[in-house]
């Protein structure tokens, strides 16, 4: 069976998720640095089956776009034309850093590990990627 993936965009860093086999539970995986993004994926793809990749969205509290979405929505338009055969999903990203900085307290991890900006991003896509689960249930 193919698993999802789960992607928390930035533009240092991005956190990267994977589900199980039966989509049931996200993971965090590892945090890459962006400009290696791509072909890390390339790689990863050659090992794990994945045929959905849920991609977080930048959005104010109002509904408009915050100022990473136009780098985010650049990095999906290349993916899609790199992975074609890969669905793209978008969820809203919102308070997504919170939710993972109170996770990382939550799991009793040292405060010097918490401050890792990587483990947070891993945490933050991990977040996406359950909600993307959870809605699809």
């Amino acid at each position: 069976m193919a698993k999802a993936l789960g992607i928390d965009f930035g533009l240092k860093r991005t956190g990267i998720a994977i589900t199980d086999d039966l989509k049931m539970i996200a993971s965090p995986l590892t945090t890459v640095a962006t400009n290696e993004l791509i072909a890390y994926l390339e790689k990863l793809f050659a090992k794990e089956k994945v045929d959905v990749v849920v991609i977080g969205e930048a959005k104010h509290l109002d509904g408009t776009s915050s100022e990473i979405t136009i780098y985010q929505e650049k990095f999906v338009k290349s993916f899609t034309q790199k992975f074609s055969d890969k669905k793209v999903e978008r969820i809203n990203e919102m308070f997504n850093s919170k939710m993972a900085a109170q996770s990382l307290i939550a799991s009793g991890m040292k405060k010097s590990e918490r401050q890792k900006k990587e483990n947070l991003d891993m945490i933050s896509a991990a977040i996406i990627l359950q909600s993307y689960l959870d809605k699809k249930r």
